[in-house]
């Protein structure tokens, strides 16, 4: 499976205009542990052109296992860049910002655990410390980018005016957990007792891929006699681009993210200053949508719902309404 697979990208055609790849040395990175990521560099690349008052920002993160360079193509269909100065940016662990598979000093098991939180933090640093940028207009992100972007709206309330957060959760459930857990504890189970990594890959990508999308949608476009090839091609895909210590890293922030405050959602909620989207998948199998949309109910949150049978690339089965959606919703109290 490539990583495109996980959201959109699988479903779209999209232009090729991926802006070159830049970093940002953040230097020591402190992480909510305690712990430090040595020398922490953050990847990003941009799209559009900032304007003199700096208001047109938009910033995209990463989903699960995703790339800039998927982020600023999907966002070049998604996003006016005419109008937005995009920032896609690599969260920690996706092997292009520090993670386990690039980091010189603390490779591979060495590295330390991360959180959603600690990506939000290293953003916030990049786009302050090293952009200048005080305000952005606004930050979008789906899947894994979009507990990121749950977490921002927290963590950062007065930076954004807008921010929508798809196929995203502002906490897991017990469901999403047994998802994530049983990947964990197959690269557990490769770390403790070796074995080919090819096979991992093999198993991770099947265990992933089972749930992207409903079984009524998967049983639609796989037919039955031309499973073994579908696959084979599942399991080519996903071995390319397949570093099972940044899997289990980035698995492991989503199994801790949770953006209630002193254990409250409604603390959380109370925080947010900032007007908030939320859209997701009803179907979704791979972040349950119950938390998502109950939040958005009982705290006054827009939302819309996808009731396709896409699952989790609901919206890219939509993909007109869901960018007619964000479009209107950026649009919204013209840019100055």
């Amino acid at each position: 499976m490539k990583i495109k697979i996980i959201l959109l990208a699988a479903l779209l055609s999209v232009c090729s205009f991926s802006q070159e790849q830049k970093f940002a040395d953040l230097g020591d990175l402190k992480l909510i542990s305690g712990e430090i990521i040595k020398n922490c560099r953050i990847g990003y690349r941009t799209a559009g052109v900032l304007n003199e008052s700096k208001t047109n920002v938009i910033v995209y993160p990463t989903w699960f296992g995703g790339k800039s360079e998927s982020i600023i193509n999907v966002s070049g269909r998604l996003l006016d860049t005419t109008k937005y100065f995009i920032i896609a940016v690599d969260a920690l662990g996706d092997g292009v910002s520090s993670s386990p598979s690039n980091s010189p000093e603390q490779r591979d098991s060495l590295f330390p655990e991360i959180t959603i939180k600690d990506m939000v933090n290293s953003q916030y640093e990049l786009l302050t410390r090293i952009m200048g940028l005080n305000h952005i207009h606004g930050i979008i992100g789906g899947s894994m980018g979009g507990m990121q972007v749950f977490q921002w709206v927290v963590s950062f309330p007065d930076y954004m005016n807008k921010a929508i957060a798809y196929v995203g959760t502002p906490q897991l459930t017990s469901f999403d957990l047994m998802l994530w857990r049983a990947e964990i504890l197959a690269i557990e189970q490769w770390e403790e007792n070796g074995g080919d990594r090819v096979a991992l890959a093999e198993v991770i990508s099947t265990i992933h891929n089972l749930l992207i999308t409903t079984p009524e949608q998967k049983n639609q476009k796989v037919d039955r006699n031309s499973f073994e090839k579908y696959l084979e091609d599942l399991h080519t895909g996903f071995r390319k681009s397949f570093e099972p210590y940044n899997w289990k890293r980035q698995l492991s922030a989503m199994c801790a993210h949770d953006i209630s405050v002193d254990g409250s959602l409604q603390a959380a909620a109370e925080r947010i200053d900032t007007d908030f989207f939320i859209i997701i998948g009803s179907e979704d199998l791979i972040v349950n949508p119950v938390p998502a949309s109950e939040f958005a109910d009982k705290y006054k949150f827009r939302k819309y719902v996808f009731g396709n049978n896409c699952g989790h690339l609901a919206p890219g089965c939509e993909f007109e309404v869901f960018a007619g959606l964000v479009k209107s919703f950026f649009e919204e109290n013209t840019l100055n």
